[in-house]
């Protein structure tokens, strides 16, 4: 027999620190966002209602029309070679730990701890790592003859945003694991068991069992990569300066936000509350689109 539900005073007294925290640090703030965004500023000091003039704005003014596309343009890229990169190595190391590799639990520890640092600390940490005069990768290179390999990392246009790429693919990388890794614990053995039965080899077993019932872990890894690529700041800050240098070359959309608030003239809260609204309204929607598709591939396999 079910435990009945609590009455309904109970669940206020429970709910309400979370809602108010909700409220108060998410939805007040984006609601605040979008009422800036609809007026003129004079620094803090609030003009007219333009209605949409400030969203005019980013896409006419220079040189926020030619960075706003840039911008954008990079983070879907970081979203892409971060999902392909971390969904195809956090699905292989949760494989291989559940099969009982030797020193496993050391190295799920390994993997894991990168994400529990603040990704301002861990730019910082491979700003030196890279450091072309004292890094240690640059020396590791010229110690092994590989002299002509060494470079100014994040000082060229051609590899600074790909480091940038594979560092941030570092730091989440225990994240996509241990997802996967609940969602392999998860599966019942006696699917694997049935198909083995049925004449499957591993690897066929994987294919049409294991990899399909792991739909709602690629759902959910999908989202929240998404929603990471494109709120991305401090990394990036970190390793490429609040510019996007070198050359614009690793600007994103959190650095053009930030610059936007704080060097965008007198008028920079209107401009860069547009911009704050633009990115919400990318996320909220991608988000959801990939939630509806990964939900149809579901009932699919029902």
């Amino acid at each position: 027999m079910g435990r009945a539900a609590p009455p309904w005073p109970v669940l206020v007294v429970f709910l309400a620190p979370a809602f108010l925290l909700y409220t108060v640090f998410l939805v007040f703030p984006l609601a605040q966002a979008l009422f800036f965004s609809l007026f003129e500023w004079t620094g803090s000091v609030r003009g007219g209602f333009v209605g949409l003039r400030n969203f005019a704005e980013l896409f006419g003014r220079f040189p926020l029309n030619e960075q706003l596309p840039r911008a954008f343009l990079h983070n879907t890229i970081f979203f892409v070679v971060t999902m392909a990169i971390q969904v195809s190595l956090g699905l292989l190391f949760a494989v291989l730990f559940q099969r009982g590799i030797r020193g496993k639990q050391f190295l799920r520890t390994v993997y894991v701890l990168p994400f529990m640092i603040s990704p301002l600390v861990v730019g910082y940490v491979w700003s030196l790592i890279l450091n072309p005069t004292f890094g240690p990768v640059n020396a590791g290179l010229k110690a092994i003859g590989l002299d002509a390999l060494a470079r100014p990392w994040l000082g060229d246009p051609t590899t600074a945003f790909p480091v940038i790429m594979l560092v941030n693919v570092w730091f989440w990388l225990g994240f996509p694991m241990l997802l996967f890794a609940a969602g392999l614990a998860a599966i019942p053995e006696d699917y694997a068991e049935a198909a083995r039965v049925d004449g499957a080899n591993s690897w066929q077993v994987f294919r049409h069992v294991t990899f399909p019932l792991l739909t709602p872990v690629f759902g959910t890894v999908t989202v929240l990569t998404f929603i990471r690529s494109f709120n991305v700041f401090g990394l990036v800050w970190a390793l490429g300066g609040v510019d996007g240098g070198p050359a614009g070359s690793t600007d994103v959309l959190g650095l053009l936000f930030y610059r936007t608030a704080f060097r965008g003239g007198v008028d920079a809260f209107g401009v860069a509350s547009a911009l704050a609204v633009i990115m919400f309204l990318v996320i909220f929607g991608a988000a959801m689109l990939f939630r509806a598709w990964f939900h149809r591939i579901e009932a699919g396999l029902t």
